[in-house]
């Protein structure tokens, strides 16, 4: 955690563009560290990896002296190498059937393309979206989703045009913005994007048909500032028409499963950058706690997270992700191919 936090601070410090927003990224050392630490969660993950490791360091000592225990913070130095040079600069593609047990037959087998968090600005970002726009012509999805945090610097919006023009899918390309979107400037955001095709949903919602089958596309604004109003963008839903909601935010699933919701796409935490077997996700933002990977289930509403493309170049165990999900008509249940 501690080569978290000082790495990516000296990181932000010393290669990245800065903006003349309050992010705190921007505050100089030690304070932005402070409000960097103020903005995750130590929670249960966090303690029991520490736990690990500390035990696995008494052991050393006990065992092996001082020579195991320099081997291993060699270990974690080539570890965090890797997190920081290698697998950020592997993404991968993630393929998926979600299984609904109300899902109309018509829409079986509908296919969302999901991407998120593409981060334009930070190192390995804009290489990484050119990879997910090809992925995304290759498997050619019936609908096109963003959920949020397209940029992190508002000097790279102009890059945006270029990197997603290709984009395109038979029902649409639709986004949501993130965060990083209304702190950067999000109507410049979709000036630069709605002329090549792709709709921004702010606390509103389109009727799509596919196979003659309508269902109810939603889209929700930034929860983080305090602009997102679910009741405006499911307010005209037909009862029991299946239900799609995009929101940058996980932790909005419970609100989202009370209106109704039948599947919600989110992004925001990048999966933890840290993603370990049995402890899983161990750095986390605020509003994106409770479900911070993959795909869960919250009541009737199933929601899948995306670990995104971009955001700081530290990754262990949870590779950038673009996303190819299937809608299926079973009881619940899921499968993951890749």
């Amino acid at each position: 955690m501690i080569p978290y936090l000082l790495g990516s601070f000296w990181y932000n410090e010393t290669s990245m563009p800065h903006s003349p927003d309050h992010h705190d990224i921007h505050y100089p050392f030690p304070h932005g560290l402070i409000r960097r630490l103020r903005r995750l969660r130590f929670g249960p993950n966090w303690l029991r990896a520490g736990g690990v490791a500390l035990v696995v360091i008494l052991v050393a000592l006990l065992r092996g002296g001082w020579q195991l225990v320099v081997a291993l913070v060699a270990a974690g130095v080539s570890a965090l190498l890797y997190a920081l040079h290698v697998e950020p600069t592997r993404p991968r593609l993630e393929r998926r059937d979600l299984f609904f047990p109300n899902l109309p037959p018509g829409l079986e087998g509908l296919r969302i393309g999901h991407l998120s968090d593409l981060h334009i600005g930070h190192r390995y970002a804009t290489q990484n979206t050119r990879w997910a726009v090809a992925a995304m012509l290759r498997e050619q999805p019936d609908l096109l989703v963003i959920t949020g945090d397209l940029v992190s610097y508002a000097e790279n919006i102009a890059d945006l045009p270029d990197l997603l023009r290709p984009l395109h899918a038979p029902l649409g390309v639709f986004a949501v913005p993130g965060n990083h979107d209304r702190w950067e400037g999000l109507e410049e955001i979709i000036t630069a994007l709605e002329p090549i095709g792709i709709e921004f949903l702010l606390n509103t919602q389109r009727r799509l048909v596919w196979r003659g089958t309508e269902l109810t596309l939603a889209g929700v604004d930034d929860a983080w500032n305090g602009r997102m109003d679910l009741a405006a963008a499911l307010a005209d839903t037909p009862q029991n028409q299946f239900s799609i909601l995009l929101c940058h935010l996980p932790d909005m699933l419970e609100a989202a499963a009370a209106r109704g919701v039948d599947l919600q796409l989110s992004g925001h935490t990048h999966g933890g950058h840290v993603y370990l077997p049995w402890l899983g996700s161990l750095v986390l933002p605020r509003h994106g706690w409770r479900y911070s990977i993959g795909h869960a289930r919250y009541a009737h509403t199933q929601i899948y997270v995306s670990r995104g493309l971009g955001g700081l170049p530290l990754r262990l165990g949870c590779r950038p992700e673009a996303t190819m999900l299937t809608l299926r008509c079973q009881p619940f249940t899921s499968s993951l191919t890749t």
